[in-house]
């Protein structure tokens, strides 16, 4: 029995803007996983999860093909997974195999509901990272992140893949995407092992160092949101504003480099600042796209945050979800903005930093 994890995400800043080659973001992984569990089987193969059991599969496999039983099922990233690292696997001399694939999340609260942590890349990570120890394949996290990307393009089309990064290398890290468009074109006439082993053109992944005094404090609206539909919707009304949309990435760009020197520096201020900075932007991005970023829940969580001597923003694509807020763990009104979340039916999600 293989049992790996990996664990969820939070967006702290730089949001959207990401989504262009080049732009910085800051995310950190959290300590709520999921774990895939993969054991050998001598006849069929499954899928199972003790989150959708009702949409277990079971499979067979012939002439190195995996045959399904059923053709619909909510199994897309980890079915894509299997498909490259199978692939990979073939291109390094390994017989494939039948086993049973076992999923476990806790990215979900108990009625099923997201709470927007990134679970589709930490499912990808995770069953790429489960598969390469069962076909005894050693991957860094360079490459594992690089065959996780590949896999979640495949079936999500967009985004930043800057969940995915949060989930390989764990902690507070930097990110920058890298250009999609280049690994499109790449994709039809590269193998994997050699796409994997290319320099990607613009990818940044650099750890942080939070200051000591950085408290993280997450908010759940009780609203679960679409992150691809809303990519997607900002994406479709950029075209008709696209100076607009310029000037939003390069104010998104300059506002994360000065929040990135901020944890350089181990200044909370500078911190805080660009993310009351950042949250405006989001703000006039939701105007220019005529996308709802913050709704009244998210906004009601950072009203009261900042009120209270934070700063706050909407974390991740927003529309619902989830809301930050960075505090000074020495501040008193800590307690106090945890309180009024409470009594706005805003979700404190008691999580702490994850480091691999």
């Amino acid at each position: 029995m293989i049992s790996v994890k990996a664990p969820g995400k939070l967006y702290i800043a730089g949001e959207y803007a990401v989504v262009e080659k080049g732009n910085p973001s800051i995310i950190v992984a959290l300590n709520q996983f999921i774990t895939v569990s993969i054991e050998k089987s001598n006849d069929y193969g499954s899928i199972v999860s003790k989150q959708y059991s009702e949409n277990s599969i079971y499979w067979k496999r012939i002439d190195n093909k995996i045959i399904f039983d059923n053709r619909d099922n909510p199994f897309h990233y980890i079915l894509a997974a299997i498909n490259i690292v199978e692939t990979y696997a073939q291109s390094m001399s390994k017989n494939l195999k039948t086993y049973h694939l076992k999923v476990d999340s806790e990215l979900d609260n108990s009625d099923g509901k997201k709470y927007g942590l990134g679970s589709s890349a930490a499912v990808t990570v995770a069953t790429v990272k489960a598969l390469c120890q069962f076909y005894d394949i050693d991957v860094s996290k360079d490459e594992l992140f690089k065959l996780s990307a590949i896999t979640h393009l495949e079936i999500q089309g967009n985004g930043s893949l800057g969940d995915i990064a949060a989930s390989v290398y764990g902690g507070w890290i930097a990110y920058e995407a890298f250009d999609r468009e280049w690994l499109k074109q790449m994709r039809p006439n590269l193998s994997i092992k050699e796409l994997i082993n290319k320099k990607w053109p613009y990818l940044r992944i650099e750890p942080l160092t939070p200051p000591t005094n950085l408290k993280l404090l997450i908010g759940w609206t009780g609203s679960p949101a679409s992150t691809s539909q809303l990519v997607d919707k900002v994406s479709s009304e950029k075209s008709s504003k696209e100076n607009e949309y310029q000037e939003f990435v390069q104010k998104s760009k300059a506002c994360l480099e000065r929040m990135i020197k901020g944890f350089y520096n181990k200044n909370l201020e500078t911190i805080q600042r660009e993310i009351i900075i950042n949250r405006k932007l989001l703000h006039q991005l939701g105007q220019i796209t005529n996308v709802i970023i913050e709704t009244p829940s998210l906004k009601k969580l950072c009203d009261i945050a900042i009120e209270n001597g934070s700063a706050a923003k909407s974390s991740g694509a927003g529309g619902g979800d989830c809301g930050i807020a960075i505090a000074n763990s020495d501040n008193n009104e800590i307690t106090k903005i945890l309180n009024e979340w409470e009594n706005n039916n805003i979700k404190q999600l008691n999580l702490e930093i994850h480091k691999n």
